[in-house]
């Protein structure tokens, strides 16, 4: 990752801290924020050019690849509406926080990822150029503990897959919200209006 990708990295996570503060997983028992006629036919996940952060942990592109996937059914499989959409989604760049960095600094795991999503039906791409999400672990192990002293990789990364794919499933209800993307076209309130939720 060149110096300017990497402040880019790290600039984006200190704007994205304040919103990974809860579990992405907690509302899972919850039922599913409506999403019009959306159902998840094709869950696709890559990571052609996958760029490791500088002292990461490292785990295998398919091992990523296949938790997030996993993360993504976990969630958009709740969905049963009539129109089939399809998710491509790429693993851009991730930071694993290891063991045995002092304490004080307490770093956080991190990632980013870009989503397309289609309309099966209508063949049409519905985002014009790929969405990017920048996601931070959970704020679970107390602001002065980093993960990488109680969590394995595997788990570090669950939790960041999870919660990109809230942030997701936010996205979604925002663009259907305003643009009607799984209602027909018709947005179900003018952008701007904070009227509705779009998710917790």
């Amino acid at each position: 990752m060149g110096e300017y990708r990497m402040k880019r990295f790290w600039g984006a996570l200190l704007v994205a801290g304040v919103l990974a503060a809860c579990n992405g997983a907690a509302d899972l028992d919850e039922a599913a924020v409506p999403l019009g006629d959306f159902n998840l036919v094709h869950n696709i996940v890559v990571a052609p050019k996958v760029q490791k952060v500088p002292l990461s942990r490292e785990l295998p592109v398919e091992t990523m690849t296949t938790m997030l996937q996993e993360a993504v059914a976990e969630r958009f499989d709740r969905y049963d509406g009539e129109r089939g959409y399809h998710f491509g989604i790429s693993i851009e760049s991730y930071f694993l926080a290891p063991p045995g960095v002092p304490v004080v600094a307490a770093p956080k795991s991190a990632m980013i990822i870009r989503i397309s999503v289609w309309d099966d039906a209508k063949a049409k791409k519905l985002t014009s150029k790929a969405h990017q999400i920048t996601v931070i672990e959970s704020f679970d192990q107390g602001p002065l503990v980093g993960s990488g002293y109680t969590k394995t990789a595997e788990e570090q990364f669950k939790n960041l897959s999870q919660n990109a794919v809230k942030q997701i499933e936010t996205f979604l209800v925002t663009k259907n919200r305003e643009e009607g993307w799984f209602n027909d076209g018709v947005a179900i309130a003018p952008v701007g209006d904070d009227t509705l939720s779009v998710g917790k």
